[in-house]
C-alpha cells in the first residue's frame, strides 16, 4: 500500500490543522493505521493509531484531548484532526500503517509499521 500524505502547514499557536493520509493500493480496514511524528533533532515518536477490527482509538498522552483520529473508508482516508496546537506540537507528521492487527502493547511501537507516507511539516509558530 502507498501512503500520501497532505495538510501540513504554519499556523499560530492555538490554532488547529487537519492532516489527511490517503491510500493506494491497499484499504485502511485491512491495516492497522497510525500517524507518527519526528521534532528537530529527535526521534520520531509515536502520535495516534486506530486499532484494526474494534476500531479503538490510541493517543500519545501529549495530545490526548487535543487531537483526534479518524477514517474514512469510503475515501480510503486517514485523519488527524489537531486542536489547541502548541510549538512544542511542531513536527514532520507521518502516516503509517501495520499489515497486523496489533495489540494494545504493540501499537505505538514504529518497527510494528510495514509501510509509510512521505511526511508533511506542522509548524507552530507566532
Amino acid at each position: 500500500v502507498q501512503l500520501q500524505a497532505s495538510g501540513g502547514g504554519l499556523v499560530q499557536p492555538g490554532g488547529s490543522l487537519r492532516l489527511s493520509c490517503a491510500a493506494s493500493g491497499g484499504t485502511f480496514g485491512s491495516y492497522t493505521p497510525a500517524w507518527f511524528r519526528q521534532a528537530p533533532g529527535k526521534e520520531r515518536e509515536f502520535v495516534a493509531a486506530i486499532k484494526r477490527g474494534n476500531l479503538d482509538r490510541y493517543y500519545a498522552d501529549s495530545v490526548k484531548g487535543r487531537f483526534t483520529v479518524s477514517r474514512d473508508n469510503a475515501k480510503n482516508t486517514l485523519y488527524l484532526q489537531m486542536n489547541s496546537l502548541k510549538p512544542q506540537d511542531t513536527a514532520v507528521y507521518y502516516c503509517a500503517a501495520s499489515r497486523l492487527g496489533l495489540i494494545t502493547s504493540e501499537i505505538r511501537r514504529q518497527n510494528n509499521y510495514h509501510y509509510w507516507g512521505q511526511g508533511t511539516l506542522v509548524t507552530v509558530s507566532s
